[in-house]
């Protein structure tokens, strides 16, 4: 599912608010992710899962076009931890 996808199945459940008040419900939801991830913070819905981050280390990489070694800076980059109930639908 893509995020218009997502907003347009919203508008479908809910007539009753505008389209232009779901977008912004939806751009605010994943901006807060977003903004608590860059501080360092984790996220975690119930029964959902747990959004948060993980190091990784520099190191040299590849250039998969000219085979060149290429140095790799260290960063963080987003994890996501499925919540139990969302293992337990997934593999029923």
């Amino acid at each position: 599912m893509i995020r218009s996808e997502l907003v347009q199945l919203l508008a479908d459940e809910n007539p009753d608010l505008a389209l232009r008040d779901i977008e912004a419900i939806v751009t605010s939801f994943f901006d807060e992710i977003s903004k608590r991830l860059a501080s360092g913070g984790r996220v975690e819905l119930r029964g959902f899962g747990a959004f948060s981050t993980r190091a990784r280390d520099a190191r040299t990489g590849r250039n998969p076009r000219t085979g060149e070694l290429v140095d790799v800076s260290a960063k963080r980059v987003p994890y996501f931890k499925p919540g139990k109930e969302m293992r337990l639908r997934l593999n029923v």
